[in-house]
Order: C-alpha cells, then structure tokens, then sequence
C-alpha cells in the first residue's frame, strides 16, 4: 500500500485548474508508479440549473478566453444565440429574482447557503482501466460514503460544503498486489454580486432575441402639424393589425396585449434587462469554468437606467415587464437586495462574506444616454419633443455634473460598500466602458451608417467628436480616479478605500466601436445594412410588404454573430429587441405600439450604443485577472479532454 505523495498532490491541485471541454479535467502528469486522485466540482456556476449548460461554457472555454468562447457559441447556434436555450433553466424566477431554493440536477439546493456540492472523482495511473476499485469518502461524519467500481470510471457523489472529504481508493491488481492513493475534497464556493447600470446588466443583448418578420410594421411620424407612416420589419408572429389606420384599440393592437407580448424578446430580467450575456454575468462563469475546485455562487443586481441615486441606493423605474403575470413597475435598490441577499446568506455556518464585487455605474449620472441623443436626433420635430421632456443634454452639462454632483454620489457607495466587502475596497472590481464611438483609434464619422432604422436618426459628425473626447478625456479617467483614489479624490483610508480599477479592454474597444465594419461582417449587415443610410425601402406601399432594400428577409439578420463593431447600432437594436418600453410610467408610454413616440424608443430602447456579446466578452477577459488576484486565483493552463462514464453514488442522508 503506497499513500499518495504530498508534493504529488500539490502536483495536482496546480495542474488540473481548469476544467474542461465536454467535462473533465485533463489528466496530471503521474509521478512515476504512483495512484493519483483527481477531482471537481460538478456544474460549478451555481445559477445554471443543468450540468448541461455548464458542460457547453466548458467546452467552448479549455483555456482561449472569454471572447473565443463566445465567438464558438455563436458559430455553434448560426449566430442566434446561446442563452436563448439557458433562459428557461436557470435558479431565477420569471421576474428575474433569485430562488431561495433550486433545483439543480435533480438535487433542490439553497442557492445561498449550499449544504452540499456534486464531485467528480477519477484515479489515475498504472492501472488498467477495468481494474476494480473500491472507493470510501469520509468527512468524519459517519457512515462513510463508498462505492466499487471500474478504475477508468468517473465516481459522483455530493460533498459537505466547508467541510473536508478524503478519498481513498484501493486498487486489486490480478496478481495479488494491492495499491492505495488519497486526496482531501473541499469545495470553495466564491460568492460574487454584480452591481451597476445598463452597461454592467447586459443591456442590448436579450438573452432570447426577437424574431423578426418579413413583412413590414407601421410607424407614424411627427412632421410639424401632420403625422406621416414609414414601415420597418414586423414581429414574426404577430397577427395583429401591423397599419397605422384609426381603428378602435384591441388586445391585438396595444403593447400590453398578450398576442404582441407574446413574440418579445426575452431577458432575464426583464425589469432591468439584465442578460446572461453581461460582462460580469460572463466573469462569474469563466471564473467557475477554469477552477474545478470550487464553485461560483453568483447575484445579478445589476439593473439598465441605473443611477448611484436612483438604482444603487434608491428604486428605480422599470425597463420593462416580464412575459405574463403583472407588471411591478419598479425595481428595488441594488444595495437594498444585496443587504437581505447577505444577511440570508450569514445564516449559514460558517457565516458567508462577499468574495469579490464586479461593478460599473457612472454613465446615467451624468445622462449619457441625453448625450446619444443629442447626436443621433439632429433635427426635426423628434428633437424637439425628446428636448421638451428632458431626454437630450450635451458634453458641456455632462461635466458640470462630473464636477460638482458625481464625486459625492461616488464617495457614498464607496462608504456603503466598504463593510460589505470586509472593509477592504480591492475587493470590488470596476470595470471602465469602452469608448463607443471610436474605430481604427478615431472617433467615428457620423452619418446614418447603422442608424437609418428611424427616418430622425442620422449622427452628427462634429457632436460625436465632442462626445466621444469627453468620453475618452475626462469621464473614464475622472472615473478611473475615483475609484483608486488618485488625483485629490477625498479617501479616508486609501489603502482600504481604493478599488480595483480595470480598463485595459479600452485600446480594444477603439478599434470596434459602432461604426466598425469588417470583411468578415456577416453577410446580411453587408448587404442590407446600407453605410449610407439607405437599408429600407422608402416606398411605403412596397414596404408593407417588404421593408428591407436589400434581397435578404428580416429574419436573416443574425444577432450574435460575430462583427467588426463590438457596439450596437440602432438598427442592431430593433432587430435585436424592438423593445416597448412598459415599465415607463402611463403618462410617458407611447398610445399605440404605432405610435410616433415608440418609433423612436423602439430603435434606441433595447440597446443601442451597448456593447454586443463579443463586447461583453472581451470586458470578461479584461476583468478576469483582476478578479482572480480578489479570489486569490491562478490563471489555468490550456486543458482539453473527453468526458468519462460517471457512476453516481448518494451520501447518506
């Protein structure tokens, strides 16, 4: 009988760090004629309620990256999308709030507060693979768990979570001889919450896209005394009346009817429209893919229009409502949720404490979204209203408020956060935007390039020069500052009080932003998506029936695929969403969904100007290393592998 090595396993802890393709680890190297056991965690992103899904993240991930990742799950659904097929399984409930309790794989767990962990457990070595081994796990809380088995299967049994579990095999060889190796099992599990706006909840990006139609849906438009119709792609779907005549209002013909609702897209929240494809959700999940050892429980607080005021420490207006049931019409705090989320959390024992907090906010504070506005809405009777209801500002009222109004509300959530994370701010992660407006390291030219989906909408050149210079000059680096307490910014503690700041995505993000385009464009955005805003047909008796003036159908348009631009056009927008802004207040809500005020939210409401998967991914590769110094992480090695026949054993109850 030869125990197993110390230094062989240290061997192994370091050499399997990263999970693997359809499931298992790679193999370490052996030492010479020793047994060695080998373990993970199973399904370790903890809100994936299916080995399955995880099992794809994994795959898609032995070791590339987070945007390689996605640019595979993309080409592997035909640029549809993969979390369409994740929405529906996931431990969140329609509304998009946590589950106290979720069943995961059969098992029904405390999201929370795990009693237990399912693992994966292989020997490895010189032995043949139909050798018997006979295996016991032992926690010191009897009966030990056992099992017999083939030595080239994989044994899967659950855990105690916080305590130590070792596993010992023994091999019978067909000469007699017997053999013996062992390991500690002890799962880590990482409790992480995203915190944020539109940009950190993965605004632009629903996780089940609208289907389009090809024939076309009536808009009405402003023009001074009159109104006048213009037709772009309809719901596929929707068989309700798609004219912009008078007739009287039905179920069919209101944005609250159920036959519209039904073919919207979808979110996981759809009050915050909050997406399996955010930078932090994508952070979260590469950081439970690449560590077998432990798990990630993760908390998406993150929520679209937030504001440090009206979001982080105060309700705020819903983005919209979730598919049937009623509508709230407002989302509580962030910090109010992640408050009872920890205090749930600190009833377990060992009483649990946030391990890393992933956060982005800054951009509504100083009414970015005002700033958007201000350039695509150049003129017309559009400009006029969006200026009556205070919808447009400009660069010049943005740095007022960076100066006098930002730096306070900024030092409040740093004093609020600060307990949170044992009163050590490293421990949250700030990630920068990326400047949208820039491609080839230039600000982008302006025009209707990506923006023809609204006759209003064209780009003004100089206006997004001005913009995209404030952006690049004094917002993220005043916001850089803040965080890490740099350039006079009033820290009490510095050494506590500053933040992990991330930004190296930004040189990235300059070379792809909304005006990008590439040779490898899918083939729709080259051939429909006109540079010189010329995409729809103008006639609106032909565009009835065929809005595009390209070739192609509607339902061509593939919204993850992969792009030169990592931004969202409002053209990408509406054919990604066409969102209905419900969750607005009544007196706002457009009267129709015909109506002229939808036909500009339409375009702009559901994301446009937010980075696009492959943007959020590469946001994800950039505050990994940030993350993983919080955890006290490795980066893993490049793995791959083939999953193995797992023989399930249950631990006594």
């Amino acid at each position: 009988m030869r125990p197993i090595a110390v230094a062989a396993a240290a061997l192994i802890s370091s050499a399997i760090a990263a999970p693997l393709a359809s499931a298992q680890p790679a193999d370490p190297p052996a030492a010479s004629g020793e047994l060695q056991v080998v373990w993970e965690v199973k399904n370790r992103f903890r809100l994936f309620r299916n080995e399955a899904d995880f099992r794809k993240h994994a795959a898609a991930d032995p070791g590339n990256g987070t945007l390689a990742a996605e640019r595979k799950l993309a080409a592997d659904t035909d640029g549809r999308g993969w979390a369409k097929d994740v929405l529906g399984h996931l431990c969140v409930d329609i509304t998009g709030k946590l589950q106290d309790v979720c069943q995961r794989d059969g098992e029904k767990e405390n999201y929370l507060n795990p009693e237990d962990h399912r693992v994966g457990v292989r020997v490895i070595g010189p032995i043949p693979p139909d050798a018997p081994c006979t295996w016991t796990f032992d926690d010191a809380m009897p009966p030990p768990q056992q099992a017999t088995a083939p030595c080239g299967q994989e044994v899967r049994l659950r855990v105690r979570h916080g305590r130590t579990t070792v596993a010992v095999v023994n091999v019978t060889h067909a000469n007699g001889t017997a053999d013996s190796a062992s390991i500690d099992i002890k799962v880590e599990d990482y409790l992480i919450a995203g915190l944020g706006d539109s940009v950190a909840a993965g605004e632009g990006n629903p996780d089940r896209p609208v289907t389009l139609a090809d024939d076309g849906f009536c808009f009405r438009r402003f023009l001074g005394s009159g109104l006048s119709e213009y037709f772009r792609p309809s719901r596929a779907g929707y068989k309700g009346n798609k004219a912009c005549d008078d007739a009287p209002a039905t179920p069919e013909t209101t944005a609250s009817g159920a036959e519209w609702e039904r073919y919207a897209a979808r979110w996981m929240s759809a009050a915050c429209h909050s997406s399996l494809y955010s930078y932090q959700m994508r952070t979260a999940l590469a950081l439970a893919v690449e560590n077998p050892h432990a798990s990630v429980t993760f908390l998406p607080l993150a929520c679209s229009g937030a504001t440090i005021d009206a979001g982080i420490f105060n309700p705020q207006r819903a983005r919209e409502c979730p598919a049937g049931g009623t509508c709230a019409g407002s989302v509580p705090a962030q910090l109010t949720q992640l408050r009872d989320l920890l205090t749930r959390a600190q009833k377990a024992q060992p009483k649990r404490t946030l391990d890393l907090v992933l956060l982005t906010v800054g951009a509504n504070d100083i009414k970015f979204s005002g700033m958007v506005a201000d350039v695509i809405i150049t003129s017309g009777v559009e400009r006029v209203l969006f200026q009556q209801s205070g919808l447009i500002s400009s660069a010049a009222e943005a740095q007022r408020i960076l100066d006098r109004d930002f730096p306070a509300g900024f030092a409040k959530l740093r004093a609020t956060l600060k307990p949170m994370v044992g009163n050590d701010l490293s421990r949250v992660v700030f990630v920068s935007y990326g400047n949208p407006a820039m491609e080839r390291g230039a600000a982008c030219p302006g025009g209707r390039d990506g923006f023809d989906v609204h006759p209003a909408f064209t780009a003004d050149a100089e206006r997004l020069r001005r913009v995209s210079e404030f952006v690049s000059e004094k917002f993220l680096p005043r916001l850089k500052s803040l965080a890490r307490c740099e350039a006079g910014t009033p820290c009490k503690e510095p050494a506590t009080d500053r933040m992990n700041f991330v930004d190296s995505h930004l040189e990235a993000f300059s070379r792809h932003g909304v005006c990008a385009r590439a040779d490898a464009d899918p083939d729709f955005d080259r051939e429909c998506f006109s540079p010189a805003g010329e995409s729809f047909n103008a006639n609106p008796v032909e565009a009835a029936t065929a809005p595009l003036a390209c070739n192609r159908r509607p339902r061509e348009f593939r919204p993850y695929a992969s792009r030169g631009r990592w931004i969202r056009t409002a053209n990408d927008s509406y054919f990604t969403a066409m969102t209905f802004p419900r969750g607005l207040p009544s007196t706002a809500q457009p009267s129709s969904i015909h109506d002229a005020a939808w036909a500009a939210m339409s375009a702009v409401y559901g994301g446009a100007v937010h980075p696009t998967a492959e943007g959020h991914a590469a946001m994800a590769d950039a505050a990994l290393p940030a993350a993983r110094a919080v955890l006290g992480l490795k980066p893993p090695p490049d793995i791959t592998a083939e999953p193995l026949p797992p023989l399930q054993i249950e631990r006594p109850r």
